[in-house]
């Protein structure tokens, strides 16, 4: 996204920042984001990792703010298959009856995705894989049938920098299916699960260049080909990791979400913070930043009324997979990401102010 400031505008969003720092303790009785976002009709929550077992402090911010929580790795397929012989749901069904429990509704992510699978799976012969692959997935959704509010089919089908015909990524599915891998997960997935909310969901498609453009072209054809093949294809997920590095153009991204609106689709915004690295490093001023840059893209979006849910990509600033890859390139750096509603110590952030006042200037009845 192309946030480019002005000195003035930039001396702008800071004292907007500052603002809605000093504004906080008011706002303390307005309630969490999840009650904000039920009043003014849309669903808010979080991606949630293993983490949610071992930290009380971050695992209450999920009971304060979610009403729905999304797993991250714990049903990725190298998690689920990580060796030969049963698969291994012992972290889903960990969260997921943490969700019970709490009476919060759960998302699965992700049933079938060419990226995170196990090597001992690319090793397979095609005819092998297939048979894994149908296994898999009658396994998993049957597993979990009728107990999900959502579940991503298929992640990230596009990846242009692949060239491989159709803009898709490249992978073992792909290699053993060729494009029809989408179609065949979701009928099969479908004739096992009729109540799950089923979800295309794809990255990048912020983006106002050739990848965004090619990713956007390439869902618009997916979704098209998924219902005419009488798919249950229910939303589509636009993760919305905001990247300001790469340029941004609100129209044109306003006039992709209302064609997907127009194919009978739901969309969720499903892994959403906003990547900070090419802010000042003052806190101040890049919080303020971060605040503004969600802003805009979240009033943009929840116009379309299509739009239904957001789902944070974890909730506070040092659980953020931004904060792991940095920590591993440098364990004393002196700048850490902070893309997330909260901070290190489970704090609101402007952020946090800037998605609750996306929801509230979006009202519905």
């Amino acid at each position: 996204m192309d946030v480019t400031l002005s000195r003035r505008q930039a001396m702008s969003v800071i004292a907007g920042a500052a603002i809605a720092s000093t504004a906080a303790p008011v706002l303390a009785a307005e309630g969490s984001l999840s009650s904000i976002a039920a009043e003014n009709g849309f669903v808010f929550g979080a991606a949630a990792g293993p983490v949610i077992d071992k930290d009380a402090a971050y695992r209450q911010l999920y009971l304060d703010h979610t009403k729905v929580i999304t797993s991250d790795i714990a049903l990725k397929m190298s998690r689920v298959a990580p060796r030969p012989g049963p698969l291994q749901f012992e972290a889903a069904d960990r969260l997921h009856q943490f969700c019970v429990r709490h009476a919060i509704s759960m998302r699965g992510h992700c049933l079938i995705w060419n990226e995170w699978v196990p090597d001992w799976i690319k090793s397979m012969s095609n005819s092998e894989r297939e048979k894994f692959f149908d296994r898999y997935v009658d396994e998993v959704i049957g597993r979990y049938a009728g107990q999900f509010q959502s579940w991503d089919i298929v992640n990230e089908p596009f990846w242009p920098g692949h060239r491989a015909p159709g803009g898709y990524r490249l992978g073992p599915w792909y290699e053993t299916f060729g494009p029809s891998y989408a179609k065949r997960t979701f009928l099969r997935a479908g004739s096992i699960d009729k109540r799950t909310k089923f979800v295309l969901n794809e990255a990048h498609a912020e983006r106002d260049d050739d990848v965004g453009r090619g990713i956007r072209a390439g869902l618009l054809r997916l979704v098209d080909e998924l219902k005419q093949a009488g798919a249950p294809l229910h939303a589509v997920g636009l993760q919305g990791h905001l990247q300001p590095r790469y340029p941004h153009d609100p129209g044109r991204f306003l006039e992709f979400v209302h064609a997907l609106a127009a194919r009978g689709v739901d969309i969720y915004i499903t892994e959403f913070d906003v990547r900070d690295d090419t802010f000042p490093d003052d806190i101040r001023a890049r919080d303020a930043m971060v605040a503004d840059t969600a802003k805009r893209f979240l009033t943009n979006v929840f116009s379309v009324p299509a739009v239904k849910m957001l789902i944070a990509w974890q909730l506070a600033d040092k659980y953020s997979f931004y904060y792991g890859a940095a920590r591993q390139k440098n364990p004393q750096a002196a700048r850490w990401p902070r893309p997330l509603p909260f901070d290190e110590g489970m704090q609101r952030k402007p952020l946090w102010f800037a998605i609750a006042d996306s929801f509230k200037q979006a009202r519905r009845a």
